[in-house]
Order: C-alpha cells, then sequence, then structure tokens
C-alpha cells in the first residue's frame, strides 16, 4: 500500500453503499486518481463537506495494488462560494469538470491542466467576472494545449487573412467566405474568439453578455465535443447549442 500526498479538485462523486462515496480527484502531481470516503454521507462524517464537488483540496490517501484509493484525510483549500449560490457560475463550472474528467487520464500527471482547471474555478469564483465565455475559453484553451486548437488568425482551408465567416470543425476552425461551409459567424465573434485566444482573457471576461460570447460559446461546444467525440450533458444545460 502506497500513501499519495497531494493537491486536487474534486471532478465527481457517487454512492457507495449506504454511507460512502467514491470520489474522482484531479491531482496536482498524480493525475486523475480515484478513491473512497468512508462514513462522508453520514451527519457527523469527519470530512464535513470538505468532498464536495468543485472543491480544491490537499488529500492524503492511500492505494493498494487496486486503482480505487482510500482517503485518510482532506482539508479544504477552497470552498468556492460564489459558485454554489449563482446557477449560472454552478452550471457553467460542472460542465468544465465533466469535460476535465474525459481530457485527464488515470496516474498521468498534467500540471498544466490542474492549474487550468484551478484558474478556472477561480474565475467562476470571482463576482466580478461574467461567467458565460469563462467555460468556453477553457475548453478552447485546453484543445490548444493538446495540439487541438482551430486555426482563427487565418482561414484553416486556404490560409487567406480573411474575413472570416465561418467555423467548420472538420476543416480546422475558421473560414474565409470563398471556403465557407460549416456554421455561420459574425465578425463580432470572430473578434472575440481572437481576442479572448490572443492574450486579452481577463478583459474578455469583464465584459457583459452580447451575441458574439453566446456565438462562441456554442463554437466552444462544438469543439469540444467533437475533440472528445461524445455528448457532454452539463455543456449542453450552459449553451444553445
Amino acid at each position: 500500500m502506497r500513501q499519495l500526498d497531494d493537491e486536487a479538485v474534486v471532478l465527481r462523486s457517487y454512492p457507495l453503499g449506504e454511507a460512502d462515496r467514491i470520489l474522482v480527484f484531479l491531482t496536482a502531481n498524480h493525475g486523475k486518481v480515484r478513491a473512497v470516503a468512508k462514513g462522508v454521507r453520514r451527519a457527523k462524517s469527519k470530512f464535513g463537506g470538505r468532498l464536495e464537488i468543485s472543491n480544491r483540496v490537499h488529500v492524503n490517501l492511500y492505494r493498494g495494488a487496486k486503482e480505487l484509493g482510500v482517503v485518510q484525510q482532506a482539508d479544504l483549500l477552497d470552498g468556492h462560494p460564489t459558485i454554489r449560490t449563482d446557477l449560472d457560475r454552478l452550471t457553467g463550472a460542472m460542465a468544465v469538470l465533466e469535460v476535465t474528467d474525459q481530457l485527464a487520464q488515470n496516474d498521468l500527471p498534467d500540471p498544466r491542466l490542474y492549474q487550468m482547471l484551478v484558474g478556472c474555478l477561480e474565475s467562476y469564483d470571482d463576482p466580478s467576472m461574467v461567467p458565460t465565455l469563462i467555460g468556453p475559453a477553457f475548453f478552447f484553451k485546453a484543445l490548444v494545449a493538446d495540439g487541438m486548437g482551430p486555426e482563427i488568425e487565418v482561414c484553416a482551408r486556404c490560409g487567406n487573412a480573411g474575413p472570416l465567416v465561418a467555423f467548420a470543425l472538420l476543416e480546422g476552425g475558421l473560414l474565409c467566405d470563398g471556403c465557407r461551409r460549416g456554421r455561420s459567424v459574425s465578425i463580432d465573434a470572430v473578434h472575440l474568439l481572437q481576442r479572448m485566444l490572443g492574450g486579452h482573457l481577463r478583459s474578455v471576461l469583464h465584459e457583459p453578455d452580447s451575441l458574439a460570447g453566446s456565438e462562441v460559446a456554442a463554437l466552444a461546444a462544438e469543439a469540444i465535443e467533437g475533440a472528445l467525440d461524445r455528448r457532454l450533458k452539463t455543456l449542453r444545460s450552459t449553451t444553445n447549442f
């Protein structure tokens, strides 16, 4: 039996028996791990509310020969209180957690994904940030980090500088009028996407909701579902896609 001591975010949780839960963590240094929290569903559990989904914790667990570990201790680092009192922020965060669960690999460290997730949850928890594009920005940046990001500066098919008027996932991103296919995209949405992925994300997240923002959110949904090759329930509850 070996000990794992690490910082982690709770991605998912489901019941086991009458009092226990199986938790899925993304850890800072050990990748995605699963563990049982014994007695966590009892009113007098030693873990209290520290192991709720989206919480960032310092966790200590033991793992035997099998994949599933046992949580020994968990200390809360960030409970994201703003997320839990705002339905839009909560549903957006749940979509991000679902996508992260699909992207992360068991026992394969991915510090960059972990830091992206922590930053995304902190943004959702910041009341000054408009939540609409926090998740979509995370999806696009995760795809870029994995080498699957869309081309957004020139036409993905012919290399023309534009104007860019459509988005086609199978073509690799935005398309000019001569190569148009897929989903039509407004010039405002193109500019917003370019700013989002071009180093101006913080200012984008402080801007009010807009039709262009809704377009970009739909593009992000299409892109991440295409990359994962699956429909995501929580993601569809946050967009009109």
